[in-house]
């Protein structure tokens, strides 16, 4: 047998005579020189030419062909010259294209394909830290982020769990490279057969791939960078690296990542102690971690689970009794796996997020203090649940979010919704719904910044501007009223007039200044009435620059953050506000807002504590709101529907002026009784003299004086008798 690892197998220049098997070889052919290794036989460069002969031509028909192919000669050497010529050509063209469409994929499908780090760094590429959150005084709270187990070897695992990966996911893994075309048509037959994707082609590899460095796209361009990827892997690791790579980075639901993290999570006890019923269970899940997931589909996982001890079997990996006991015993899930955050859900998601901003990507595992008082928390969320289930049917709303901040900008409270089981859909910072009333104050704001005083008198009167008549709530007018009581009462047709007196940019402006983002430069007039669409956090941050007199100061709730280790990498620092309103402006908006809750449409938010604030509903009755403050805390309370439709005609001074008042009530236990200690005096009204008050007074003397001349010239009537009396006349009046 001929050993093609040796030097190169060189046929002979002639061509040898038949041996028999066993008999002495000839003397190998001497190599030609460095000139003749093309080909031997052919003439050299720089021979003498030879006069050719021409072939002898043959007689048609009777035998056969034109050419006579025997007895080599001149026409044999054109004809192999010619067969040379055109492989090379064919070869060249092949190269061409080749090198082409390698061009092509490099440039459309490769061009941003990541580039693969050192051999360690793949445990912790793309890794997000695993997080531990504690409240403001140092209590663990939860942990969030993935859960990753420590990492394991295939020799700390039994040998079935391994395989029970193996055939799950790619039987023939040691069988094949970074691609396997088999497999490719055999998913494409499958699916072709039942006219939708029943079955995938991508190799163990090819999994890894895109769980470390790529998107889950259904693309060309993704499926390309997916095999690079994997060929690169199994260029850089073994095959049994490879799959102890997987099995510490494969995703397992519930925010769960590897053997060992989803051992722990789901049965509460190391991958090491895995048996064989277990490991054929979490091997399901990789496949459809989120529609497998044990909390919600168990029965579909157990399916997945007795297919996954079938083809274990079928490949010889356990024997018959072993499948058959594993599947007749099913896993018990830990009671601690799959474990909610309740209550802190909603502030919990929005701790990561900020984490996450803070820290960057591949950091280690930390240790995260929030600004959350967890008594406020539950009492927020158990009000919101209280007062929707209590008066919730009646008044057609079924949601409710809050929102609490110190006086320092300090979170203290965000309840997103009811239920974080049912909705993790953040209402406090992901909705944006219209404040209605709720905005005025900030128009009231741009207005005294334009010279209007809170005594300043408006008319409360019919209004048009082009097609659109603003009307008050519950119809009619006031006629003559101040600003102030503008305000307290929420009357519309002033704070529109207002409004048009200010200027849309100069609303916008402040509002921006305030914090508030969804705000165009340029608002229409129905600002005034706040019809621009506001996330419920950026209301009550705005409504704090009222509270501290006039200071910006951006609402936090990321603490401190160190690493697992004690090192620091996070610490909030206190930074000086940033101005962003006149205090003695602001001084007179506080007290006009404070109106609203001791005599206006906020009642009852009245808890017996100086308090300023405002109510708000939009339009046919979809979002009610208040928001209000003390010079401890400034909170946020929004009730409506998810599906935007609309309530029963509660306005914001109904219920969410009584979850406001109850929580504030908790709020303010053990803090004393306190009013706003920067408020100023209010200024007097600056009045020019007219050069024309004299002539107008003594005017107005001389009517005076005319008047009673004339009335006491005047003889007095004549007394008649008096009728006798009737009996009064009752209408009824319908009611």
């Amino acid at each position: 047998m001929t050993d093609w690892n040796l030097d190169p197998y060189k046929f002979p220049d002639s061509k040898p005579s038949p041996q028999a098997p066993g008999a002495p070889t000839h003397e190998p052919t001497p190599e030609p020189a460095p000139e003749e290794h093309y080909r031997a036989d052919l003439p050299k460069p720089k021979q003498a030419k030879v006069k050719k002969e021409k072939p002898a031509k043959t007689k048609r028909g009777g035998g056969g062909g034109g050419f006579t192919f025997g007895g080599g000669g001149p026409r044999k050497d054109r004809n192999l010259k010619w067969l040379w010529t055109t492989l090379a050509v064919i070869a060249a063209v092949g190269a061409l294209v080749a090198l082409g469409g390698a061009v092509y994929v490099q440039q459309v499908y490769l061009k941003d394909i990541p580039a693969l780090p050192e051999r360690e760094a793949l445990y912790a590429i793309n890794r997000a830290p695993a997080i531990k959150f504690f409240d403001k005084t140092g209590v663990l709270i939860a942990s969030r982020g993935p859960k990753y187990g420590d990492r394991v070897t295939l020799g700390q695992l039994p040998d079935y769990v391994p395989r029970a990966f193996l055939a799950a996911e790619d039987r023939r893994f040691y069988q094949h490279g970074a691609v396997d075309p088999w497999a490719i048509l055999r998913a494409a037959r499958a699916n072709y057969a039942a006219g939708r994707v029943v079955e995938g082609g991508s190799t163990l590899s090819q999994q890894l791939a895109k769980g470390l460095f790529l998107t889950p796209d259904q693309t060309m361009t993704r499926k390309i960078q997916e095999a690079v990827m994997a060929q690169r892997l199994e260029n850089m690791l073994s095959k049994d690296e490879v799959l102890e790579l997987y099995l510490n980075r494969i995703y397992f639901g519930a925010n769960t990542f590897g053997v060992d993290g989803a051992s722990r999570t789901y049965f509460g006890k190391p991958a090491s102690q895995l048996t064989l019923s277990e490991a054929a269970l979490l091997a399901s899940l990789p496949k459809a971690p989120s529609r497998m997931a044990l909390n919600r589909n168990m029965a579909g996982a157990l399916e997945r689970q007795r297919l996954v001890l079938e083809r274990m079997q079928g490949e010889g990996w356990i024997t018959a009794d072993d499948a058959q006991a594993a599947a007749a015993r099913p896993p018990l899930i830990s009671p601690g796996a799959l474990a909610n955050d309740g209550d802190m859900g909603y502030a919990l998601d929005y701790a990561t997020n900020e984490v996450l901003k803070l820290v960057g990507p591949n950091s280690p595992d930390l240790m995260v203090r929030l600004t959350i008082d967890p008594k406020l928390q539950a009492t927020g969320a158990g009000i919101l649940r209280q007062v929707i289930a209590a008066e919730g049917k009646v008044a057609g709303a079924s949601q409710a979010s809050m929102v609490a901040i110190s006086s320092e900008g300090a979170i203290r409270t965000m309840v997103g919704g009811l239920d974080y089981n049912a909705s993790v859909f953040n209402r406090a910072v992901q909705a944006r719904r219209q404040p209605g009333s709720s905005f005025k104050p900030f128009v009231y704001a741009a207005a005294l910044e334009k010279g209007v005083m809170p005594t300043d008198i408006r008319i409360d009167g019919p209004v048009k501007f082009g097609d659109w008549k603003p009307e008050n709530y519950g119809g009619g007018y006031r006629g003559a009223v101040t600003v102030e009581n503008a305000l307290a009462h929420s009357i519309n047709t002033v704070a529109v007039k207002l409004a048009q007196e200010v200027g849309g940019p100069a609303i916008s402006d402040l509002t921006r200044r305030f914090g508030i983002t969804t705000i165009p430069a340029s608002p229409n007039l129905s600002v005034a009435l706040g019809s621009y669409e506001v996330p419920l956090i950026e209301m009550v941050s705005g409504f704090q620059v009222f509270q501290t007199g006039g200071a910006r100061i951006t609402p936090y709730m990321v603490d401190e953050i160190k690493t697992v280790s004690g090192q620091p990498v996070f610490l909030h620092q206190t930074s000086s506000p940033v101005p962003a309103y006149d205090i003695a402006r602001a001084s007179m908006m506080v007290k006009m807002m404070k109106r609203v809750i001791t005599n206006g449409t906020g009642t009852r938010a009245n808890f017996g504590r100086p308090a300023a604030g405002k109510t708000g509903t939009s339009q046919n009755w979809r979002d009610a709101w208040f928001v209000g403050f003390t010079p401890d805390f400034v909170a946020g309370v929004w009730v409506g529907n998810d599906d935007d439709k609309p309530m029963n005609r509660i306005t914001g001074g109904v219920m969410s002026a009584a979850i406001w008042r109850q929580f504030m009530v908790v709020a303010h236990e053990k803090l004393p009784a306190r009013d706003f200690d920067w408020l100023l005096p209010d200024p007097e009204p600056e009045l020019e003299s007219d050069p024309r008050n004299d002539f107008y007074e003594g005017l107005a003397e001389e009517f005076s004086a005319a008047a009673r001349d004339a009335e006491a010239a005047i003889p007095p009537e004549p007394v008649a008798p008096k009728p006798e009396a009737e009996k009064p006349v009752i209408e009824e009046i319908p009611f």
